[in-house]
């Protein structure tokens, strides 16, 4: 099976949380990274996700470190858009 991994950094601009996480991460620039499979035996290629996951900071007392965690996606899309709902100060 073909697979493929796409990332990208999402940028919160305030404090927020993840649902699967136990705590509030700070705002920041996270590492987001999608496993994607290609569907065989169509004509043209198709890929679907198969993983979702996210560079965050440790929880204390070890926040110099970092850990990847499994995510939904729409956890993520949530979280941003709460986001960009914050009111700004």
């Amino acid at each position: 099976m073909t697979t493929r991994t796409r990332r990208e950094t999402i940028v919160f601009s305030h404090p927020f949380q993840l649902r699967g996480i136990d705590r509030e991460l700070p705002a920041g620039a996270y590492a987001v990274v999608t496993d994607e499979e290609l569907i065989e035996g169509l004509s043209f290629p198709v890929f679907r996700r198969v993983a979702t996951m996210i560079t965050v900071p440790c929880a204390p007392p070890r926040q110099a470190a970092v850990e990847m965690i499994a995510i939904a996606p729409d956890a993520l899309r949530d979280a941003r858009q709460a986001d960009s709902r914050t009111s700004r100060p």
